[in-house]
């Protein structure tokens, strides 16, 4: 989590690792990317129970819950500094007086799941607290105890020892404790985690943290890019938590981040402090249509069509055969960017129908697929063969 150097892969040149089912944890969890909030992006340690409980709430009455948001995750600093007689972590009294316990079931009560997190080495990465290492059936147990549903798994103070090992002990004891529990690999890409994470966890993280500002944003989408090969329903490529409202980056640039995380197919996991964010970044995280592009059950990673000079083409075939098509301007230039029905791998067809998602609007065309995109913007169509869907 704060490991701030960058992994940039090439996924031509990884070698592909097969899954192995047997030990792999249960299935039918994180069929599609997780949606939901953490709360490191915009708090840091400065977390208590009362921002988690208040970000329960505003997933239902802001309308999050009702476009998929589900998880509310707590991260780093949660815990007191030492654990108790028996070996068990304990909640920090301060911050947490009501425990965690109390915390998980008031998330439950509003239809939603609670997620924590801890590192895989002797404490987490702000230091505060204990890490799990040679304590994972004791720490997995205790987050079973608790009514966890999602664990953010860190990498700091690892003691030098192998990534696999030590995040396989947490996979394994996970499943000892018999509650699906959502197990996040946050190991910053640098075992080539898409390589082995699909037999070990449900979402790994491919770089190290994201900031808030564009450079960043730019940065981690061409290291994941190339990664589409190993997503899939179950096992998906983590570019990091998206940073819309915290402030850093504009308004288009915020839509940029949200569509090309979606069309990574990539975790959306809202990293703002929800009692802050302005209407115009409310309805960039509640776009429906954007929303079920990342959600799209096929569970496909968008490839690249192209990249000429910072003007990206991506495709991503959906469930039912349409294809979303985002068109990416990197630049401080407003471009014509497009591509064309068949490179994008639609059928041919006599005409197209190409939704916009962000205009909410129709269009029609013969076979070309284009648009004139302001700088730093990214324009998303959902194109359908012969009419509409």
């Amino acid at each position: 989590m704060r490991r701030l150097g960058l992994v940039i892969a090439v996924a031509a040149l990884l070698p592909v690792v097969s899954v192995t089912p047997a030990h792999a944890l249960p299935g039918g969890l994180a069929l599609k990317p997780p949606m939901g909030f953490n709360n490191w992006n915009t708090t840091g340690c400065a977390v208590d129970e009362r921002l988690i409980r208040d970000t329960a709430d505003i997933f239902v009455d802001k309308g999050l819950k009702a476009a998929g948001y589900e998880y509310v995750n707590v991260d780093d600093c949660w815990a007191e500094p030492e654990r108790d007689a028996g070996g068990r972590l304990q909640a920090n009294k301060a911050r947490f007086p009501g425990g965690i316990k109390a915390l998980a079931d008031y998330v439950h009560s509003k239809g939603l799941k609670f997620g924590i997190y801890t590192s895989a080495g002797t404490l987490t990465c702000a230091k505060t607290m204990p890490g799990a290492l040679d304590h994972e059936d004791v720490d997995a147990q205790t987050f079973a105890d608790w009514g966890v549903d999602y664990l953010k798994y860190d990498n700091c103070d690892n003691q030098g020892r192998p990534a696999l090992e030590r995040y396989t002990k947490m996979r394994d004891a996970l499943k000892k404790t018999r509650r699906p529990i959502v197990y996040s690999i946050c190991e910053w890409g640098e075992n080539q985690p898409w390589t082995w994470g699909a037999d070990v966890g449900h979402l790994w993280r491919t770089t190290g943290d994201i900031r808030d500002d564009w450079a960043s944003m730019l940065q981690i989408l061409k290291a994941n890019a190339p990664l589409a090969p190993y997503a899939g329903p179950g096992h998906w490529n983590d570019p990091d938590m998206l940073e819309v409202g915290n402030g850093g980056m504009t308004a288009e640039e915020y839509r940029s981040h949200f569509s090309l995380w979606a069309m990574m197919a990539a975790p959306l996991l809202i990293g703002a402090d929800l009692r802050k964010v302005s209407a115009e970044n409310f309805d960039v995280l509640r776009n429906r249509e954007v929303i079920a592009l990342d959600q799209d059950r096929r569970g496909v990673q968008a490839r690249v069509l192209s990249n000429q000079d910072g003007h990206w083409v991506f495709a991503k075939p959906l469930n039912g055969g349409d294809v979303a098509i985002a068109l990416f301007n990197e630049t401080t230039s407003a471009a014509a960017i497009g591509t064309t029905a068949a490179a994008a791998g639609l059928p041919s067809s006599g005409s197209y129908t190409v939704r916009d998602v962000w205009a909410h609007r129709d269009l029609r065309t013969a076979d070309r697929i284009s648009a004139d995109v302001p700088p730093h913007a990214t324009v998303v169509y959902r194109v359908h063969a012969s009419g509409s869907w």
